[in-house]
């Protein structure tokens, strides 16, 4: 259940209730694609971190250790021992990713697997199966990401296909739960808004899928390649339309500035691959902006990271050792930069949401989004 705690313009602070504990949002969800952090961190490193939710991909774990394998183990709270919010998307973006090896119908989509070749077949029913038995705090609704740009027709008919099999989402989900099936008889359901760069189909299908009352609502094929102006452009269009009552999940965003400017126009849900993958190779954010902690010019620098923060990197070692670690391919140099770049973005949030409590969020946005975004 989401509460709307307070308004400055369209920004939103509130708490979202789960059964696995409450979020403070605005929020942004760790990736843990494989039920992991890449860079070899562990659900207590996210703890550490202040991470609030964690998100796991339901695509890579269909394929290994498989969703049959991680439900007799008890789940993924179980077996990760990550004890707060898990949202596992639908394998619907990996479906967009794997354009050249798809092929989709109205029942959903055949495509190869990225591992070994061998065909998998995945639709709404099968996608709510495996987030069943993922037993996942919140599970995502099986839809079609649609490459930008997009022909209109093509993006009308994809909009119009992913309602229809968001009933067939909810409908299998209260399946599932009437069944005793499901790991977490809680799993929550959030519908995807689609249409592309599209205004209209972006609106009406926003209109539509609100009056299927879920419990959260996302806006999703966005941050795919078109310039952030133009997504700005969507959401601000899209949000009138999202019901103000439930959560808001802006996927697969993004950049500082860029989750800055998504709560400026009332997200309240971010995630993003960026930190993790960028600190695995030296580009770590800072509270002056983007540093490549591989330049030369860091070889004799003692400071920290970064003066401002107060994660285990930035405590305990300095700028100088942190490149010799990279340069010397050493895991911890690695593990090290990860951790400094999503105690960041978890540190990020956290000050958007005082900014907010504080009606400081203005302010905040003005001397923040274009400076966060800088590489020095």
């Amino acid at each position: 259940m989401y509460k709307l705690i307070k308004k400055e313009g369209t920004a939103r602070r509130g708490q979202f209730e789960t059964v696995h504990g409450t979020v403070q949002t605005p929020a942004f969800m760790n990736v843990a694609t494989a039920a992991a952090i890449k860079g070899g961190l562990s659900a207590f490193d996210l703890k550490d971190n202040h991470c609030q939710v964690m998100l796991c991909n339901t695509y890579h774990l269909h394929l290994r250790p498989s969703d049959e394998v991680v439900k007799a183990l008890g789940g993924l709270h179980k077996m990760t021992r990550w004890d707060g919010p898990i949202l596992t998307d639908s394998g619907g973006f990996q479906v967009f990713s794997l354009s050249k090896l798809r092929k989709i119908t109205e029942e959903g989509v055949t495509f190869s697997s990225h591992l070994d070749g061998h065909r998998i077949f995945m639709g709404p029913e099968e996608s709510m199966r495996i987030q069943a038995n993922l037993g996942s705090t919140i599970a995502m609704a099986f839809d079609e990401c649609v490459e930008n740009p997009a022909e209109y027709a093509y993006s009308k008919a994809s909009c119009e296909r992913t309602a229809r099999w968001l009933q067939r989402c909810k409908n299998e989900m209260t399946r599932i739960k009437e069944s005793g099936e499901a790991v977490n008889p809680d799993q929550l359901l959030f519908g995807i808004n689609q249409g592309c760069c599209f205004e209209d189909l972006r609106i009406e299908h926003m209109k539509q899928i609100a009056e299927m009352d879920l419990d959260g609502y996302a806006i999703g094929g966005l941050a795919v390649g078109e310039p952030k102006e133009e997504m700005y452009r969507i959401i601000s269009a899209v949000e009138p339309h999202m019901p103000s009552d439930k959560i808001r999940y802006l996927m697969g965003v993004g950049t500082p500035g860029n989750i800055i400017e998504s709560v400026a126009r009332g997200v309240d849900l971010f995630d993003c691959v960026m930190p993790s993958r960028n600190a695995r190779h030296g580009h770590l954010f800072t509270w002056s902006g983007i540093i490549n902690i591989k330049n030369a010019k860091y070889a004799l620098d003692e400071s920290p990271v970064d003066t401002e923060c107060d994660c285990e990197c930035c405590k305990n070692f300095s700028r100088a050792y942190m490149r010799h670690l990279f340069k010397a391919d050493e895991m911890l140099g690695m593990r090290l930069a990860v951790i400094h770049n999503l105690h960041f973005y978890n540190t990020l949030l956290q000050r958007i949401r005082d900014a907010l409590d504080d009606g400081t969020f203005e302010q905040f946005h003005d001397k923040y989004v274009d400076l966060l975004d800088t590489r020095i």
